[in-house]
C-alpha cells in the first residue's frame, strides 16, 4: 500500500521540479523612446491616460531646472538671448557635492562655529566656489557675522553672533543648517538662470 502514496510523492516532486526550472520573466525594461512619443502626442493634444498626472519630476536636480524654465516662459520679460541653464546645471552639481560629499567638520567657539569644510577633485572646486559665496549672503542675517578663510584642501567657515539665543541657534544649525538658512539661493538660481550671477 506504500507503493502508490511513494509515486504519488514522486509525481509531485516532479511536477514542482519543472515548475522551478521555468524562467523567471525579468521585470521589464523601460523604453525611454517610448515614453517620449507618447509624451509628444500629450503635447499635440492626445489622450493616452486618465486619472491623476504625477506632479514629482523624479530627480531633485531636474525639478529644480524645470521650475526656472516655467519662471522664464511665463515671463514675456525673458530675454532668451542670455539665458544660460548650462551654468545652473554645473551649480546644482556644485550643491550636491558641498552637501553630499564634503566634510564638514563643526567646532564651537565663542560666538557660534567654526566649520572646516574639506574634499578632493571636483568637491573640493565645489567648496571653493560656494562656502565664500554663501558666507558672503549670510553676513548680517539675523545679526551674523559670516567669513571664511582658507584650508589647502578647502575652507574654514565662521558663522557667529553677539546674541545668546542666536548664538544658540547657529550651533543647532550647524553647518548645512546655516547654509540653507534665508531665501537667498533661490533667487541665485533664478539669476544663474539668466546670466546675471555666478559663483
Amino acid at each position: 500500500m506504500r507503493f502508490p502514496i511513494f509515486a504519488a510523492g514522486i509525481a509531485v516532486a516532479a511536477v514542482i521540479g519543472v515548475a522551478q526550472a521555468q524562467p523567471v520573466p525579468s521585470a521589464p525594461v523601460p523604453d525611454h523612446q517610448g515614453h517620449m512619443t507618447q509624451m509628444q502626442a500629450v503635447q499635440q493634444g492626445a489622450t493616452i491616460t486618465t486619472g491623476p498626472i504625477p506632479t514629482l519630476p523624479g530627480q531633485d536636480a531636474f525639478g529644480a531646472v524645470q521650475e526656472i524654465v516655467s519662471i522664464l516662459e511665463a515671463d514675456p520679460k525673458t530675454d532668451w538671448s542670455k539665458i544660460n541653464l548650462d551654468a545652473l546645471r554645473e551649480h546644482l552639481i556644485d550643491m550636491n557635492e558641498v552637501t553630499l560629499h564634503a566634510d564638514a567638520h563643526v567646532e564651537q567657539i565663542d560666538g557660534g562655529i567654526r566649520v572646516s569644510v574639506t574634499g578632493a577633485g571636483r568637491t573640493l572646486d565645489a567648496i571653493r566656489r560656494m562656502i565664500p559665496a554663501h558666507a558672503n549672503e549670510i553676513n548680517g542675517l539675523k545679526g551674523w557675522q559670516a567669513r571664511t578663510d582658507s584650508l589647502p584642501n578647502g575652507v574654514n567657515l565662521f558663522v557667529t553672533s553677539s546674541d545668546p539665543k542666536q548664538i544658540t541657534m547657529i550651533r543647532g544649525l550647524g553647518f548645512i543648517g546655516v547654509l540653507v538658512t534665508g531665501t537667498h539661493h533661490q533667487r541665485h538660481h533664478l539669476m544663474i538662470a539668466k546670466g546675471e550671477f555666478q559663483h
